[in-house]
């Protein structure tokens, strides 16, 4: 196997990892919230780390493709309404960082929180569309509570992947992310 095939086989390796790694995630995180007596779509973001880390250190591409997999597995787990939600505010959500680290260079925390805000803004589209204008007029008001959790849980997803990428690259994941600091 040549230099090239071993790094796709390594990059593939990787995005398997990752996704069972945020699949657990998110089913832990969903457990979580239901035990914290947390508001209805407000989640610590567990799983979006590993998205946020496969944007970071894999590309737009594995992102995009961790969140079509997460939205399937909501979809699988949950039922539709579950994965269209899922879906949309992850792909929002990876777009709107992916655009930010594209035109700039922002904060880990500017870059979480913002994804959050995306990911919550993503979902309430797909709520309006779902049950229309009735629905969002009722969603009006809980808006700035999505709002405030985003910015409180894109917080806790900034300080997971400060933690993450140490992890690995114990892991022997170190070429990948020093890549990305080059």
């Amino acid at each position: 196997m040549g230099r090239k095939q071993k790094g796709a086989a390594r990059r593939v390796a990787l995005l398997g990892v990752l996704f069972a790694l945020a699949a657990v995630l998110s089913l832990f995180e969903g457990a979580l919230a239901g035990a914290m007596g947390l508001p209805p779509g407000v989640k610590p973001g567990l799983a979006n780390t590993v998205v946020m880390f496969a944007l970071l250190f894999l590309g737009l591409p594995p992102a995009a493709c961790l969140a079509v997999l997460k939205a399937l597995l909501a979809l699988l787990t949950r039922g539709a309404v579950a994965g269209a939600l899922s879906l949309c505010g992850g792909l929002f959500s990876v777009g709107v960082m992916w655009l930010l680290r594209r035109f700039g260079k922002p904060t880990p925390f500017i870059l979480s929180a913002s994804g959050a805000l995306a990911h919550n803004a993503g979902q309430l589209a797909v709520f309006a569309a779902l049950w229309g204008t009735r629905g969002a007029r009722a969603l009006v008001w809980y808006a700035p509570v999505l709002a405030v959790s985003g910015l409180v849980m894109g917080a806790l997803t900034a300080l997971a992947l400060r933690a993450l990428v140490p992890a690995m690259k114990k892991a022997g994941f170190s070429d990948i992310i020093n890549n990305f600091y080059q």
